[in-house]
């Protein structure tokens, strides 16, 4: 069976791996190619971050020319005043099968400091963003903002896994009650 990932971020490309050999579809044939999510680069609403990933799915399916179905992965931030946590980190996920179906699937959530939101209005990338505080490189092809604030507890790789957990069980039981 041929997968197609619509990123070539290591993490990315390893959620979706993990996630096929965890869900019995070891030996799937996954191709990660880089394609347009089609929103800003830091995505700003759980509406982009979806349109993100729904885009990246599309797109890669298109590619692939046979393939089962495509993986779009996005990861984007929800700026809201009306809490005290004006700053979220949000990650979301779609499958495009190859009959057209499209699923969706959220992951986890916790705050980031407060002090990143004028930095993301003024179109900043979580990633960069994440760079500097840490004084690190490429935080976004490793552990992610959310394994720096959760203290390596969930990395950003396990949270995109769940994420295509939830996108391929979602698959997996439509073709069940297709029989």
């Amino acid at each position: 069976m041929k997968v197609m990932i619509g990123s070539r971020n290591p993490a990315k490309y390893m959620a979706v791996q993990q996630a096929l050999e965890g869900l019995g579809l070891k030996g799937s044939d996954t191709v990660s190619i880089d394609v347009d999510s089609g929103v800003r680069n830091q995505p700003l609403t759980d509406e982009e971050t979806i349109e993100g990933a729904l885009q990246r799915a599309r797109e890669a399916l298109d590619k692939s020319g046979n393939a089962e179905f495509a993986i779009g992965l996005e990861g984007g931030v929800v700026l809201d005043n009306t809490t005290s946590f004006p700053v979220m980190i949000c990650n979301w996920g779609a499958l495009v099968a190859k009959d057209g179906k499209e699923y969706i699937a959220g992951g986890a959530r916790i705050p980031l400091p407060a002090a990143f939101r004028e930095e993301l209005l003024a179109g900043k990338e979580l990633g960069d963003l994440m760079d500097l505080y840490c004084q690190r490189k490429d935080i976004r092809k490793h552990e992610g903002a959310v394994g720096i604030f959760s203290d390596g507890a969930v990395t950003r790789l396990q949270m995109f896994e769940h994420v295509c957990q939830l996108l391929i069980g979602q698959w997996k039981y439509d073709r069940k009650k297709q029989g």
